[in-house]
């Protein structure tokens, strides 16, 4: 008897669990209003419980007259019932997802096993011996179906299974429970057996590089009629439900992937067979689109599964995956290598390998990377969309808008590229004439819609052009523009100045306005004023923009000045060079600043000041812009002038605090530490909140290296910050009578507000200063008397260990300005692992212990040069090495927390054996072994397997536990190296998993 056979014997005694209802079964049945029945909207009962039910009566034994049990009948009745369950399978369009959520393996099994009968598979036959090639194309899907059901089946059999809460026990359900549940598993144990075949037939099917037809409803009916009346139709390569060959691949591809990723706990080579399935897979998603018909992959698993076989393969070997026009893809946008990614897209012009949706996503990506402030993308984003619009004219599709766009303000470059593309996109002799006139209909279009007609004779003389349109069709297109455009020549003459222009005064006016709003020249900006105050004098122009901010502190002083004239001109240039020092335009910004000085300079001393003040500024922000970047200190002039600002003694001078804010920070990122501390103004340091704290971070800095006995300074800037974090209560009698307690966030009772020390901080880049402030920030976390995890930070030790009013402080603000501060921080230096260890800790005391793992992990790698060195003690120590712990057994991977235990100082051998003891382990389990060096460990898991009859599972401990290197007799140099390579191998796949 083959395997088919005994699973369908094995079926026919099967008893589903649900009772039947005779008043709609016999209806469906004898009324034969089936159909009619499943195109209800919400049908009652469901098509899938109608399988049952059909199958369930079908397979219903006999009782002859000797009261004996007999197999069920192979009368009409119970054809028709079998041929209805099939029915019902077809309007589901055979969707194994759905099938086998609702059907139990046994009822499946007999549904399948039908299929192939009425698909005049032969009964005694190994599908592994049939050629799908020459069998009807429904017969294939059908042997197609079975095997993969069979694969599926496995592999969700190694699953563990949530058990169900018994109800009140009752003896008739628990005798039918429990005689599914022996049929369940001799249907498995068949399936086990046949696997090899099974896969050898999906195999075989990725082979099979054409389309096949499913059994529909229609095709099930001629398959029931007389012999006679059937014509040959079923057996037709067009008759059922069409399956295309790349959904039957991706699917096949797919279960595939699964049965080896499953097998490949016992046979790793398996992994590179996963992989390479589940990649393929994935390709084959992104070539027909998530949103096909009868293609149903769980892609969120099939990226676990791909993340999976990343880690669990060698990364070495990766040219096959890069072989591949996805991956090369998804290479280049990772590493920014643009030119690549142009040339895949332009040679795909004339393959036509790449879908069009593929091409479209890659195109908004890179446009929304440069929307978000990445200039460098403009180019890339231009190219790229060329590329997209002149496949899509040669497919007929209509024009982009980004590429009108883009399109507005051509240039010879843009025309230059574009020519490009539309050579190397079509092969003019073997190109159809359709194609070419597509071809030639774009550029003629694109002709006329340039003004500039030097770029028009770019593309009319370009061998291209001149191939595709003859010489009348291009001698009309030249005299229509010209027709269309009187006004353009074809000279290189520049264009009149609108000077020239007859037009009315409010035109000129308008033009005039126009043009000062663009103008970044002084002495343009100068003459353009003049010219509109010989207009009129009625204007105040300085309102011209509502663009044009100038500081509250200057602008009444600028306001206040009588000459129209001058006042415009004074309101404008200041305007203008901060809008340009803004935006980070520093050589316009310094030419109106420039100006203004000269201008102020003549009638006003307080502006002189002023203007002085702001260049000041700007020269802070241009070498801080420059070569601050690059760490080249700052030239002693302008540290001479930052000093003179902070001592300077003019009165009624107008200033900026933000001026004072970025001078303190500069000489703090500068260390200039000594000036802070020894040499500034005493009444400086009482009027100025900035220089009071820069001379307190100074002081505190200069300091750390000393005895903790000196560090004064540290508690007073512990007292200034705390009294910043504080919040002013209030009480307020309400309407009822009843006194309530309102508390102020922003307190008045420091030196400023906590928001403007977080934007100072913000401009401090000092790893030094970062560290104090940060340090600071965590041990005022930490006082907290609710706190449960403290966070570790550098120099914590210097600040006090308590607060006299705890209740005055905002801890919830404290909270805040910890995560803000640390985000900064590493924006400053990503590689900071003592930064990084921060970042973790807050992670970890919020209980976002993947999170919190990332940033462990990433602190480890720097410093380690990603694992290839010994991470240092000070880095993951023992209480990092917990939390990593504590982490893992919170996110249910506890083979990880057994092997992190080995990394203390003491092994955690209790905690090590708690987790192995664990059977719901999320992470790779018995693949982690080969990372235990601590041979009581393995000792302990060969037991613990040994216990519980995992005899697999036992082999790899016990080879694990067998390798030379581990044994105890071993000096003890050797016991060290076998426990550092092992280190190293699982913190890398640990990295993998978690960056």
């Amino acid at each position: 008897m083959s395997a088919e056979a005994a699973d369908r014997e094995a079926a026919t005694s099967s008893r589903p669990c649900t009772p039947p209802q005779t008043s709609w079964f016999e209806f469906l049945l004898e009324e034969q209003l089936l159909e009619q029945h499943l195109r209800k909207p919400s049908p009652d009962p469901p098509p899938v419980q109608l399988i049952v039910q059909f199958l369930e009566q079908a397979s219903k034994p006999s009782v002859n007259e000797q009261n004996q049990v007999q197999p069920p009948p192979d009368n009409k009745r119970n054809r028709i019932l079998k041929l209805l369950a099939l029915k019902v399978a077809a309007h589901l369009k055979w969707d194994l997802d759905v099938l086998e959520k609702s059907l139990s393996v046994p009822v499946l099994n007999m549904l399948l096993n039908e299929l192939l009968c009425i698909s005049k598979v032969p009964p005694g036959t190994k599908h592994v011996d049939v050629d799908l090639s020459s069998i009807p194309p429904t017969t294939a899907m059908a042997i197609l179906l079975y095997n993969r059901w069979a694969i599926r089946t496995i592999v969700k059999s190694s699953f563990p299974v949530k058990q169900v809460k018994p109800g009140p026990p009752q003896l008739n359900v628990m005798n039918q429970m429990q005689q599914e549940k022996e049929l369940t598993e001799n249907i498995l144990k068949v399936l086990k057996e046949q696997a090899a075949d099974s896969i050898l037939v999906l195999e075989g099917a990725l082979k099979l590089n054409k389309d096949l037809y499913v059994h529909t409803i229609r095709t099930l009916d001629l398959l029931a009629m007389e012999p006679g009346m059937v014509n040959g139709e079923t057996e037709s390569s067009t008759a059922g439900l069409k399956i295309s060959a790349e959904e039957i691949q991706c699917q096949v591809c797919y279960d595939l992937g699964a049965i080896y990723f499953q097998q490949g706990a016992t046979n790793a080579a398996l992994h590179e067979n996963a992989k390479e399935k589940f990649f393929k897979t994935r390709e084959l998603i992104a070539r027909i689109g998530s949103s096909s018909l009868h293609c149903t992959i769980d892609e969120g698993r099939l990226a676990g599964y791909c993340q999976a076989c990343g880690v669990l393969t060698s990364s070495d070997d990766d040219a096959s995956q890069q072989a591949t026009p996805y991956n090369q893809i998804d290479s280049c946008l990772k590493t920014g290598n643009y030119q690549d990614l142009v040339k895949i897209f332009l040679e795909d012009n004339l393959a036509l390998s790449l879908p069009v949706q593929l091409r479209q996503s890659v195109q908004r990506e890179l446009f929304q990377n440069a929307l978000q402030g990445n200039d460098a993308l403009d180019e890339v984003c231009f190219k790229i969309c060329v590329c997209n619009t002149v496949r899509d004219i040669l497919q007929g599709e209509i024009i982009d808008v980004q590429f009108c766009l883009l399109f507005l303000k051509p240039n010879k470059e843009k025309i230059d590229f574009l020519l490009e593309v539309c050579s190397r996109s079509i092969n003019l002799e073997n190109a159809s004439e359709s194609l070419k006139r597509k071809m030639a209909s774009f550029l003629k279009n694109l002709c006329l819609g340039l003004e500039d007609l030097q770029l028009v004779f770019m593309i009319s003389s370009h061998d291209l052009f001149i191939k595709l349109l003859k010489d009348d069709e291009r001698k009309l297109l030249i005299d229509e523009m010209r027709k269309r455009s009187p006004r353009i020549n074809l000279c290189t003459k520049p264009v009149t100045s609108f000077y020239d222009i007859p037009a009315s005064a409010s035109v000129n006016i308008g033009q005039l306005e126009h043009q000062l709003i663009l103008s970044v020249d002084p002495w343009r900006i100068r003459q353009i004023l003049i010219e509109l105050h010989g207009m009129t004098s009625e204007r105040q122009f300085w309102t011209v923009s509502n663009k044009w901010e100038v500081p509250n502190v200057y602008g009444n002083v600028i306001l206040g000045i009588k000459d129209n004239l001058t006042r415009d001109l004074v309101y404008i240039l200041m305007a203008k060079g901060l809008h340009c020092s803004a935006i980070k335009d520093f050589v316009h910004a310094k030419q109106l600043f420039a100006a203004c000085l000269e201008l102020v300079t003549e009638f006003s001393p307080k502006l002189r000041q002023v203007m002085l003040n702001e260049m000041l500024l700007l020269d802070i922000y241009t070498h801080e812009a420059g070569p601050g970047i690059n760490g080249e200190r700052p030239p002693s002039d302008l540290i001479s002038r930052v000093r003179g600002y902070l001592e300077m003694r003019v009165p009624d001078i107008p200033l900026r605090q933000v001026i004072a804010e970025e001078c303190v920070a500069f000489l703090l990122n500068w260390r200039e530490n000594e000036y802070l501390t020894m040499q500034v103004p005493l009444p400086l340091v009482q009027t100025n909140p900035y220089v009071k704290l820069g001379q307190l971070l100074a002081a505190t800095c200069k300091e750390l290296p000393g005895p903790k006995e000196s560090r004064r300074t540290a508690k007073d800037l512990w007292e200034v910050v705390v009294q910043i974090c504080s919040v002013s209560n209030q009480h307020k009698r309400g309407n009822d009578g009843r006194v309530s307690l309102i508390k102020h966030r922003e307190s008045t009772l420091g030196i400023m507000y906590r928001s403007e020390l977080l934007s100072f901080i913000k401009k401090l880049r000092e790893p030094l200063v970062l560290t104090t402030i940060l340090s600071l920030f965590v041990k005022l976390h930490n006082v907290r008397e609710d706190i449960v995890n403290d966070i570790t930070a550098e120099y914590i030790s210097i600040w006090p260990s308590s607060i006299p009013n705890l209740q005055s402080v905002d801890f919830e603000a404290v909270a805040v300005t910890v995560k803000e501060l640390v985000n900064y921080a590493l924006t400053v230096n990503s590689n900071n692992h003592f930064w990084l260890i921060i970042q973790a800790d807050i992670y970890f005391a919020t209980n976002q212990y993947s999170a919190a793992l990332h940033y462990y992990l990433q602190a480890g790698a720097i410093c380690s040069d990603f694992f290839n060195k010994m991470v240092p003690p000070d880095v993951f120590t023992d209480q990092v090495i917990k939390r990593m712990i504590k982490c893992c057994s919170l996110l249910n991977c506890h083979t990880q927390v057994a092997i992190l235990c080995q990394f203390l100082r003491e092994v955690d051998y209790k905690t090590a054996f708690k987790a192995l003891q664990e059977q719901n382990s999320h992470d790779a389990m018995d693949s982690y072994y080969e990372y235990i060096w601590d041979v009581t460990i393995l000792e302990y898991l060969t037991y613990l397997h040994h216990k519980r009859g995992e005899t697999d599972k036992r082999q790899i401990a016990i080879k694990a536990i067998g390798q030379t290197e581990l044994n105890a007799s071993n000096p003890e140099e050797v016991l060290q190296l076998a426990a550092q390579r092992r280190k190293k191998k699982f913190l890398q796949a640990m990295a993998k998993l978690y960056f």
